[in-house]
């Protein structure tokens, strides 16, 4: 019995050294804390996320204005760029967009748009002539191309045309410019420059004070269309199978291509287009 004691005895006298090592007094007899643990708090440190401002061209139009909301819901800073200014939309997201008044084939009427931008995205197009609108299509989208990378901006997105065949022969110089600003983007921004080529896109759209539901027709379509991505290969007529797109998706991923540091750069067509509206951003 003696023995049993002074076994009891020993450990308790090591788990007392080995509490007081750790800088904590317990009694071994009714493990009551003869000093209480003493926590300090860290400091807490408001470090403000890093500012992200977002420049859309054209962002009063169809697909520009839905950019435009979407980066402001990801809260984002924006600002648009357009021949026109200030959209005519009565939303109250609208407030929130700083305006700008200028034409990308004016030298010095729009540059200072590009202060403190961190992307740029394009929306700038149109139809007319064949020499018209090449210089929508593609010079325009050109100049400012070049004018983002001189001023070091990191990231640029274009919204371009899916391929339609005939089409492409009979608005020439639509297509011709578009690729040439395609060209233009890779060749400027290999790492941060992002190409969308969606078809029809869909939404509602504003003609004056009417709205137009496009959905009602693209909506069936890209559900039927999607899943046949083969029959868009067929030569000639391939290229009507091509499924339309939501102005939703298409907005999603070109502020995600522009925000998002692990976006691939190059190419996006449709089928990847509705891919990655899918995907949650980084």
């Amino acid at each position: 019995m003696s023995r049993l004691i002074h076994s009891r005895s020993s450990l308790s006298r090591i788990y007392s050294l080995a509490a007081s090592r750790n800088g904590r007094f317990l009694s071994t007899v009714s493990n009551n804390v003869d000093e209480p643990f003493k926590v300090e708090e860290a400091e807490t440190v408001n470090v403000p996320p890093p500012t992200e401002k977002l420049l859309v061209l054209g962002g009063n139009g169809f697909v520009g204005s839905n950019i435009c909301k979407e980066a402001l819901d990801r809260g984002l800073s924006v600002a648009s760029l357009s021949r026109s200014g200030r959209s005519s939309i009565q939303e109250s997201w609208a407030n929130s967009v700083i305006w700008h008044q200028g034409n990308l084939l004016s030298a010095g009427s729009w540059e200072e748009a590009l202060s403190g931008v961190t992307a740029v995205i394009s929306c700038v197009g149109g139809f007319g002539s064949n020499s018209y609108m090449y210089k929508i299509n593609g010079t325009a989208n050109i100049n400012a191309i070049r004018a983002a990378a001189e001023q070091d901006i990191k990231k640029f997105v274009y919204i371009s045309a899916a391929d339609f065949g005939l089409a492409n022969y009979l608005l020439k110089g639509y297509y011709e410019g578009k690729r040439a600003a395609e060209t233009e983007l890779l060749t400027r921004f290999p790492y941060g420059g992002v190409i969308l080529r969606p078809g029809f896109i869909y939404g509602t759209r504003r003609v004056g004070s009417m709205k137009l539901p496009l959905g009602v027709i693209g909506s069936p379509l890209e559900m039927i269309l999607k899943h046949a991505k083969s029959l868009s290969q067929v030569p000639l007529v391939g290229p009507l199978f091509i499924p339309p797109v939501n102005v939703t998706s298409v907005a999603k991923v070109a502020v995600r291509g522009a925000t998002d540091p692990v976006f691939p750069p190059g190419i996006i067509d449709v089928y990847g287009i509705q891919r990655y509206s899918q995907q949650k951003s980084a």
